[in-house]
Order: C-alpha cells, then structure tokens, then sequence
C-alpha cells in the first residue's frame, strides 16, 4: 500500500486526482474547477484545524466541513456538490492504495438538512472543563477560553477575535461579530465570568508589550489562532478520554442543543448563535437517543 507520508502536501493529491478526472474521465474544465475549488476548501479547512492528514481524517470531521458551509450559505445543491467531491477524492485516494479505507464511503448524498452534529453531553463537557489548572497562567487562560466557549456557542474565529473590550464582567455579556461582520450580543453566565476573573490577572502579567486589546494573548504579542483554539480543545477532550474529533464546533453544538433540550425557544437560540436564517438553528432541535428512551420510559404506559 502507497501511505500518505505526513511530509507530502496534501495539494500534491489534490493536483493527481484532478489530472486524474481530466485525463480518465474527461471531465470538462468547468467541472474540474469546481471540484478543485471545493477540495481545495476542504483541504483548508483540514489544516486550520490541526494538519491536513488524509489519512486520519474522519466522518465527523467531513460532517463538521459541511455544518461549517451550511451554516456559511451554502445552497443544499452546493452542499451535495461538495460530498460529492470529497467522495471521489477519497475513493481515488483509496483505489490509488494512498488509503487503507475509505471514510467517506458511508455517506449518503445528504438531505443536509437532516445532519446532525455532534453534541457533547453535559457530563462531557464538565468533565472536560475541570482538566486545565487554573493555578497555572496558561491553565487558567485555557479553562476561561472553554468556559466561554460553552458559556456563549461562539464560533472559532469569534472567540479567538475577541477584544478585552468586548467583554463586560459587570453587565455580564460578551459582543462579538459574527458571519458578515454582524455584531451580537450574548449573555456570559457565572462560571465563564469567573473563570475570566481568574485569567485576568496572569494575563496581565503575560502582556510583555503585547498589543494590550486582545483578551487573549499569544507569546507573540498577536492574537491566537483558530487552529491554535482547535488543538486546545483536541488536547483538553484527549485528556478527559473523549474522541479527539470533538471541536470548538461541538462546544457550539452542544450550547445550542442543551438550551433548547432545557425549553429555550428556537428564535431566541437563533440569536445567540447568531444564524441569518431560522432553518439553519433548527438543526438542533434533535433529541439524542439516551433522552428519547427516557421520554419512552417515563411516560409510555408499557415503557
């Protein structure tokens, strides 16, 4: 079997599959752009989030690139485009021996609007709260980071983009702007607020002539990375013996599903992620197994 060396770019595939289309299946220049535009995306997005290793990439991590894309506008004719691409690209990859299995291969061509994500459980996210040290600066930092990540359902970028500024410990809510530089405002609760309280004085100690705006702060001096953010929520949720596909995208998941599982309303969920469109948020309107059981259990005469 050819592996995929960890040295060699992803792009290098990319390039051989398209040759591959033109020259086998003589796919005209049009479709062999579009193909290439949206796994040149994909492979993006893989490396924002930690290395575009092909051959660690898994089911859900392909679900959370199409959640990323619905949520950003794209049509449901596009998103089908884009599983379509990623299903060539991993068969070729597979058939080619660059690839022992093939992920992708259990997909469906989707009815996107019935693709659930993955939702961390309370305890998980509990669990996975308690790991950093907050007697430790870069501890501390961390659990605030998670904290307000569950606290708001914040996207990567938003979180990592937050200005000291935007964040009012007394009034209790964060502002911060989201797809099409849209500003929202989003309660903090007690536990984000506190664990903040506890990061601010080893941040202030860490500034060293760092641009003082950003609330958090890079050795550098610049704000972090969204890959940064990605790799930190991978580390703490290996440590709390979870699966390393969790995500700041599932803290986001899991903040909007544990809100409407508690009786919030979809148009108020709605704005807290801060969805354009009301059919985006009702992705989460799911009830997970475990709770469906229950229902049946509680109230069926026979449960």
């Amino acid at each position: 079997m050819k592996a995929i060396q960890k040295n060699i770019p992803a792009n290098i595939f990319l390039d051989e599959f398209i040759n591959f289309l033109k020259v086998e299946r003589g796919l005209s220049p049009h479709t062999l752009s579009g193909y290439g535009s949206d796994l040149a995306r994909f492979l993006a997005f893989l490396d924002d989030r930690g290395g575009a290793d092909l051959d660690k990439v898994s089911r859900d991590r392909i679900v959370d690139f199409l959640l990323e894309e619905k949520e950003r506008g794209l049509s449901p004719r596009s998103l089908a485009r884009l599983l379509v691409a990623i299903r060539m690209f991993f068969r070729f990859l597979t058939a080619e021996g660059y690839l022992k299995t093939d992920v992708s291969e259990v997909m469906d061509s989707p009815r996107l609007g019935s693709v659930l994500p993955r939702a961390l459980s309370e305890k998980e996210i509990g669990v996975i709260l308690t790991q950093p040290d907050p007697g430790k600066p870069a501890g501390a930092r961390d659990r605030a980071v998670l904290e307000l990540l569950y606290a708001c359902g914040l996207r990567a970028d938003e979180l990592v983009g937050l200005r000291l500024a935007d964040v009012n410990l007394e009034g209790g809510f964060v502002r911060c702007w989201g797809k099409g530089s849209r500003e929202r405002i989003v309660p903090l609760g007690r536990s984000a607020i506190r664990a903040i309280r506890e990061y601010l004085p080893f941040r202030e100690g860490s500034l060293r002539g760092a641009d003082p705006g950003w609330l958090f702060v890079s050795r550098r001096g610049g704000a972090f990375s969204r890959q940064w953010l990605w790799k930190l929520v991978k580390k703490y949720a290996r440590r709390a013996g979870l699966s390393e596909s969790s995500s700041p995208h599932s803290f986001r998941h899991s903040f909007a599903t544990h809100l409407l599982r508690y009786g919030a309303d979809l148009r108020s969920v709605q704005e807290l992620l801060g969805h354009s469109s009301i059919t985006t948020t009702q992705v989460y309107t799911h009830l997970d197994r475990e709770q469906l059981k229950e229902v049946h259990r509680r109230f069926h005469p026979r449960g």
